[in-house]
């Protein structure tokens, strides 16, 4: 929910919080690693803003450690920011990985509050955590949201597959049910004997009426594989019955993302960066909007092109032991709609961008593979969208030859 900015400066007292559902534990150290104060708090208003009073009674000077930065914190996090409180996230495999480094073996939620905090009195590559632009924040719900009916469409279709195919395995190898056409079929025709009675010219007249394309073509193809079943298969009736219902689901999801893909690309065209970021080749609207909600929008918490590219997971981290050395590996920290978004977008490019085309067959050409060379030419594009997004400048198309995109 929120982006990591820049270092954290070394305050007086660290309040390390262990976020839960209904329950958070809180436990304040000082500069020697001492308990000023261990409570348990209900992920209540009224009850985190006394907890938020009595801290900054013990030191204004504090730094707030939180092992989750959505969900269940959303609140706390947004108390904190109306307070102006700085904060810094630790991840809970972070924290687990920790806590075995201290004394006993017992977990609490105490002692876990205790090491949150006291990690993020020791370390000091811990970034403050900030909140995305408004734009940012709305785009980041509604992508999550569009991700998750996407999926559940997947599974729709893949139960719909596999109906149709105990009860009529011809149709099922000749549809695509992937699109729209071959869907909007099945909830009028499922079974060999019901396809046949139509006819082509009659499946074909119903389709049209319900805007599909190419609808004599998919009449004559139901058609065909109902000319080769004539068995009535047992629970034939029933089964038709549950690949309408599936059939009529996968439609509806397609128009809940629909609806969200309009949502989607009206609010990315309000935010400031919008038209620079979908300038980029292959940076659609709904990738631009993905990044958009990745990042925060705003370039300025990441200061480099190069940490930007961290982020997204697309600057392999060094995993040298002994006499193996340049052994190069992604990190395994990073964030993956960021690192999802810059590989399809250059995909993409390599239909519409002559450059990136360029790029990539040269990493091919010295013996990459595709995934690397689309990786290596993911990299190079977060270092131009992130110049670009600094320099408020659209892409400009230039040579293959001197192209850096």
């Amino acid at each position: 929910m929120y982006d990591e900015l820049a270092e954290v400066a070394v305050p007086e007292i660290w309040a390390g919080v262990d976020i839960g559902k209904e329950h958070h534990h809180c436990v304040v150290i000082d500069t020697k690693g001492e308990r000023l104060l261990s409570r348990r708090v209900l992920n209540d208003e009224s009850e985190l803003l006394e907890l938020i009073s009595d801290v900054l009674a013990i030191s204004e000077d504090v730094l707030w450690a939180v092992d989750l930065n959505h969900g269940g914190a959303s609140l706390l996090i947004g108390l904190l920011l109306s307070h102006e409180q700085q904060m810094a996230y630790l991840t809970g495999l972070a924290v687990h990985r920790a806590a075995g480094t201290y004394r006993g073996e017992g977990k609490t939620d105490a002692k876990d509050a205790f090491v949150i905090a006291d990690q993020a009195r020791v370390r000091r590559d811990l970034g403050l955590l900030r909140p995305g632009d408004e734009v940012a924040v709305d785009l980041r719900t509604l992508t999550t949201r569009r991700l998750d009916l996407v999926f559940d469409r997947t599974r729709q279709i893949n139960r719909l597959r596999a109906q149709l195919l105990e009860i009529f395995p011809a149709l099922e190898r000749s549809l695509d049910v992937t699109n729209k056409g071959p869907v909007v079929l099945l909830t009028g025709y499922q079974t060999p004997a019901a396809i046949r009675r139509a006819g082509v010219r009659r499946i074909e007249t119903w389709l049209k009426n319900r805007k599909v394309r190419s609808a004599a073509a998919l009449a004559r193809t139901a058609v065909d594989a109902a000319q080769a079943q004539h068995t009535v298969l047992p629970g034939e009736k029933l089964a038709a019955a549950m690949v309408v219902r599936l059939a009529k689901g996968v439609m509806i999801l397609d128009e809940e993302i629909a609806e969200l893909d309009a949502l989607i690309e009206a609010r990315f065209r309000e935010h400031p960066h919008a038209e620079v970021i979908s300038s980029l080749p292959g940076m659609g609207k709904l990738l631009g909007a993905e990044f958009l909600a990745a990042t925060g929008g705003d370039m300025d918490a990441f200061g480099s092109a190069d940490r930007l590219a961290g982020f997204a997971g697309l600057a392999p981290a060094p995993r040298d032991s002994g006499r193996v050395s340049g052994n190069l590996r992604r990190p395994r920290r990073y964030h993956r709609g960021l690192l999802r978004a810059m590989y399809l977008s250059a995909l993409t490019s390599l239909r519409c961008c002559p450059a990136s085309k360029a790029f990539y067959d040269r990493k091919r050409a010295e013996g990459k593979g595709h995934k690397q060379a689309l990786l290596a030419l993911a990299r190079r594009r977060a270092n131009v969208l992130w110049a670009m997004i600094r320099d408020g400048a659209c892409y400009q198309a230039v040579s293959p030859i001197t192209s850096t995109a």
